[in-house]
């Protein structure tokens, strides 16, 4: 722990340099605080928090910036992911009243907002569709032998497959097999379409079989899609072009970025429902000098997906919670309606 002067000193060193950048003298910080001490006094402040390993000195004559553990306390000392401002709430607002369709769509579309509001590379988690149960099934004739199933998932999403049938079924039998299998299939996994019961019309009975098998296992499938927006962004983010290499090719894949969220996740959370590492806290050296903030969007309490941005470690963490926590909240809200 640190005492109230250290602490204050370590926290406007944080805020400037995620601020300009560059590093902090202790007549900035002396100036721009209600320490009521000295240059002289910060300065061996800062020097004593250098030798502690909150802060460090680039070079001999330059001011201090933070560490990774320095930005650790600060994280840890927020009491609140802090506030957007009203444009911003706004902004999220009228998005996720308008926000319809595919929940592929939807999600690759809140990637986009989040990024825009806080000008990091942000990451969101599709839910996979196995967990998910069947809120609808409906199937519609396309043309002559040509009929498509659609269902409807409780975590939004939407399972298509189109049917070449053997002969013309009819609208009635196409009905029928709707109800059929919604009746059976409502409220439980796609998983469970074995166990949907014969209807004793052998037609009936022989296109349901034909629409499970098309619609498949959910298990089978991948359904563990990261949808990353703003990856471009992260090139302003860094002076070294090989850093921005580096965290772009990660982001490319998939495999990586699914495990790294479930990790941070699973960390216990610095405020209600969020979660943040910081540099080398991540585990990939790759993005040993970049931060990842993330929360779960939920629906009846269950997580479903996960919605984060990845920054460098310099981000402005309260404002990056606030966007992160209010995507969450409204998305999940959304997928419930």
């Amino acid at each position: 722990m640190l005492d109230d002067r250290k602490a204050a000193v370590l926290r406007a060193v944080v805020r400037e340099y995620i601020e300009t950048a560059q590093p902090v003298g202790s007549a900035h910080v002396s100036r721009t605080t209600d320490l009521a001490v000295s240059p002289a006094t910060v300065r061996n402040e800062m020097a004593s928090l250098e030798r502690e390993g909150y802060l460090t000195q680039p070079h001999t004559s330059a001011g201090r910036v933070p560490t990774d553990q320095g930005y650790r306390f600060f994280v840890d000392q927020l009491t609140g992911p802090g506030a957007l401002p009203a444009a911003q709430r706004q902004e999220v607002r009228e998005f996720f009243a308008n926000a319809h369709g595919a929940l592929e769509q939807m999600l690759h579309d809140t990637s986009s907002l989040l990024s825009g509001l806080t000008s990091y590379a942000a990451l969101v988690l599709g839910p996979p569709s196995e967990r998910a149960t069947v809120r609808s099934v409906q199937v519609v004739g396309l043309a002559h032998r040509v009929a498509m199933v659609v269902v409807v998932l409780s975590n939004g999403a939407i399972e298509k497959a189109t049917l070449d049938l053997d002969d013309d079924l009819g609208d009635e039998r196409l009905g029928a097999a709707s109800s059929h299998l919604t009746a059976h299939l409502e409220g439980t996994s796609l998983a469970d379409g074995s166990r949907v019961p014969a209807t004793g019309d052998e037609r009936l009975d022989a296109f349901v079989n034909q629409i499970l098998d098309a619609l498949g296992d959910p298990a089978d499938r991948d359904h563990e899609q990261v949808y990353v927006g703003g990856a471009s962004r992260m090139a302003a983010a860094f002076d070294a072009v090989d850093t921005v290499r580096q965290v772009l090719a990660i982001l490319e894949q998939q495999y990586v970025v699914v495990s790294l969220l479930r990790e941070v996740l699973d960390n216990e959370g610095d405020q209600p429902g969020l979660s943040v590492s910081i540099g080398t806290e991540l585990g990939v050296q790759p993005l040993a000098e970049c931060s990842i903030v993330v929360a779960p969007y939920e629906i009846e309490g269950e997580a479903l997906g996960t919605v984060g941005v990845l920054g460098p470690t310099r981000m402005n963490y309260p404002q990056a919670m606030a966007a992160v926590a209010i995507v969450s909240e409204r998305l999940g809200r959304t997928l419930r309606a």
